[in-house]
């Protein structure tokens, strides 16, 4: 038995957009038992489409993920790749949904004290210990990417940075979504995920969102976020939307 309990939810906000197009999940696994996949899409183009299916495509094939005992980071990260490579193969195939598109972060975490996490696009993964930011995802991988694989000068690749980014996401035609896989191990109590869109992030530091998580459970932490964000948008923001995942020593009897 671990030595912590998980504590998690989810929390959104229309922000001043006239529709909600960000998408968040938390799963058991059905054939995993202790396991978890917490999930946040961000739709940028055609609605909510592609974010549903993001959602869809997670529950089905995380339901059909048998665990073994102290999976191989490889066998867990295998996973998400899947995940977001079929969700952006059924976008892209369905005339329904032409055009649709949605960036996305994925969290898998294992009754071992794994973690692995997956993001396409400006969706954010955090990882805190405690009150501070151990690790936040970034764009660096794609741009090496772009620039190694895609042929783009390196030059280019840092004056576009932004354009960059806001260019990999699921469901584009003929592109695959470049997807960066990240794992940490020996995970315990006192260390918490956050999964969010940029109209979360991109009004807080590091340092603010890891003090509020570290301080408040998972749904009165997304309630404070949520509405500083608000009001630090003025009324202009995005959607905003997070999952947040907390470890928790157990209680001694």
């Amino acid at each position: 038995m671990s030595a912590y309990t998980i504590a998690a939810g989810t929390a959104q906000h229309i922000g001043g957009r006239p529709s909600q197009n960000d998408r968040a999940a938390l799963y058991a696994g059905a054939r995993a038992p202790g396991h978890m996949l917490a999930v946040l899409a961000d739709g940028i183009r055609g609605g909510a489409v592609a974010a549903e299916q993001v959602l869809h495509t997670s529950k089905q094939l995380f339901d059909d993920f048998a665990a073994v005992d102290a999976a191989s980071p490889q066998r867990l990260a295998g996973l998400l790749h899947a995940i977001v490579h079929e969700a952006h193969t059924v976008v892209s195939m369905n005339p329904l949904a032409a055009g649709a598109q949605c960036t996305l972060a994925l969290l898998l975490l294992t009754p071992h004290g794994q973690a692995v996490w997956a993001h396409v696009g400006d969706a954010r993964v955090y990882r805190f210990a405690g009150a501070a930011c151990a690790f936040r995802s970034n764009d660096a991988a794609y741009v090496e990417h772009l620039v190694r694989d895609d042929g783009l000068a390196p030059e280019a690749a840092r004056r576009h940075r932004s354009s960059a980014l806001l260019g990999n996401a699921l469901g584009k035609d003929f592109k695959e979504p470049f997807v960066t896989i990240g794992s940490h191990a020996g995970l315990g109590a006192g260390d918490a995920f956050m999964l969010c869109s940029d109209g979360l992030w991109q009004y807080f530091s590091d340092a603010e969102l890891a003090a509020v998580v570290a301080k408040e459970r998972p749904r009165q932490a997304g309630e404070r976020l949520i509405g500083k964000a608000l009001e630090r948008a003025k009324g202009k923001g995005d959607n905003c939307t997070m999952a947040i995942v907390k470890l928790v020593a157990r209680a001694h009897a």
